[in-house]
């Protein structure tokens, strides 16, 4: 049974989403009661432009989320020094706030429109892409249908697939057969990566690496980090990072236990989702922990124990902070890990739990080159954490090892505009 006889199931969920439109106003109104939409830019979720577009030719990348759009910082500015414009979509709040600060001269942000075929319709008769990148594997169906039927070249850039995402989606290779074939060009991170998407159906699959070895560090307040140094002083610090539910309880678990032997430790917690903070702080508190909000406008004093860093673009300032960062999503239920290639290329050391599917290629890197540490669970931290701030050379040996490794694996930016040159050269040929 070919992709092509799955068209009905594709149909179908086309007629279906076309009937929900009417429900989207209300479902966007749920959405931003609870922090998940901007106010100000829903009607961008229904495909209406908050931007008038630019004249000449436009390349238009999505990425679901903030690492996703993050990654497409690098391509995006080689585009830009192309001279063509460029649209980035994402679908949050957290995402739009970053790219906003970070997108170059010559690159708009827009939030992506519902999967909805009228928002659809209204989003590209406006912005009229030339060609479509889409980052990871961001797929929604009618998104690659309609980009397909008016043409528009698709391609898949830093495109992943884990092993356990490609074992759901074999239980209906039709489906998702029929979706990766209307991609022009699949360019995966791994070999892996690519070997998986192959079998699923994508055409054209290349390996061209992973964008986000390119990125840069992210950016900080001069002043801000100079100040909050100082209050740190020579104490021993770490960092978790993009922690989620369920994580936090261990992170303070082995903070009591270390502050035995280290009383002036201080640990710093960044939650993934920052509203989160207030909770973090009740839990923290019940457990005997004073802590200190950076939401609240709490200031990191030398006697600060637990700090909460739940503000939304400071990563780059606390990265900067420490030599030694457990990587959350990790550990004990949290599944998928995060992205530990920003720390890494500021000479970071890694820590990361278990569940780490989604970036196993980059640990795996990271470890090989000992610059990461795997932990199982509390005992393993507090004890990598314990060898760490008794070792000072250890600890630079292995921040050396991490930021060497990801400069090792750059380059797929490059790889990445050579395999699209050929849509590129057509669209600034047909400049009038």
């Amino acid at each position: 049974m070919s992709g092509r006889a799955f068209e009905p199931a594709l149909t179908f969920y086309r007629g279906v989403t076309t009937l929900l439109g009417p429900l989207a106003p209300a479902l966007l109104n749920w959405r931003r009661r609870r922090g998940k939409e901007d106010p100000r830019r829903m009607a961008e979720r229904m495909g209406y432009p908050s931007l008038p577009r630019p004249e000449g030719p436009l390349v238009w990348l999505h990425g679901a989320s903030v690492g996703e759009g993050v990654a497409l910082l690098p391509l995006i500015e080689r585009l830009v020094e192309r001279g063509f414009h460029v649209l980035a979509t994402t679908g949050t709040v957290a995402s739009a706030h970053i790219l906003a600060d970070r997108l170059p001269a010559g690159a708009q942000h827009q939030y992506l429109p519902l999967d909805i075929p009228t928002f659809l319709t209204r989003f590209l008769d406006h912005w009229r892409p030339g060609l479509a990148l889409v980052a990871e594997s961001e797929i929604w169906p009618n998104m690659l249908r309609m980009v397909h039927e008016r043409g528009i070249p698709l391609v898949l850039v830093n495109a992943r697939l884990s092993p356990r995402s490609f074992e759901r989606w074999r239980r209906a290779p039709n489906l998702i057969g029929s979706l990766l074939g209307r991609l022009n060009l699949c360019l995966a991170q791994s070999k892996d990566d690519a070997l998986r998407l192959q079998r699923l159906g994508a055409p054209n699959v290349l390996v061209a690496g992973n964008l986000k070895y390119d990125v840069p560090a992210p950016p900080f307040a001069p002043a801000a980090l100079a100040q909050t140094k100082a209050a740190v002083g020579a104490r021993p610090v770490w960092l978790a990072a993009s922690t989620h539910q369920g994580e936090e309880e261990i992170i303070l678990a082995v903070h009591r236990v270390l502050r035995v032997d280290f009383p002036d430790l201080l640990t710093i917690v960044a939650p993934r989702n920052a509203r989160r903070g207030p909770r973090i702080a009740e839990i923290a508190s019940g457990l005997g922990v004073p802590s200190a909000l950076r939401s609240l406008g709490d200031s990191l004093t030398p006697t600060t124990e637990f700090y909460i860093a739940d503000t939304m673009g400071e990563m780059g300032l606390f990265y900067r902070l420490t030599s030694i960062v457990l990587m959350g999503k990790s550990l004990g239920a949290a599944r998928g890990g995060q992205n530990p290639i920003e720390p890494a290329k500021l000479g970071v050391t890694v820590l990361y739990g278990p569940q780490v599917g989604n970036f196993i290629d980059v640990y795996h890197d990271l470890a090989a080159a000992k610059g990461a540490v795997s932990v199982s669970g509390e005992a393993a931290l507090t004890q990598a954490l314990r060898l760490f701030f008794t070792d000072p050379a250890l600890l630079r040996r292995s921040g050396r090892a991490t930021q060497e490794a990801v400069e090792r694996f750059g380059g797929a930016t490059s790889r990445i505009m050579q395999s699209l040159e050929p849509w590129l050269a057509g669209m600034q040929a047909e400049r009038p």
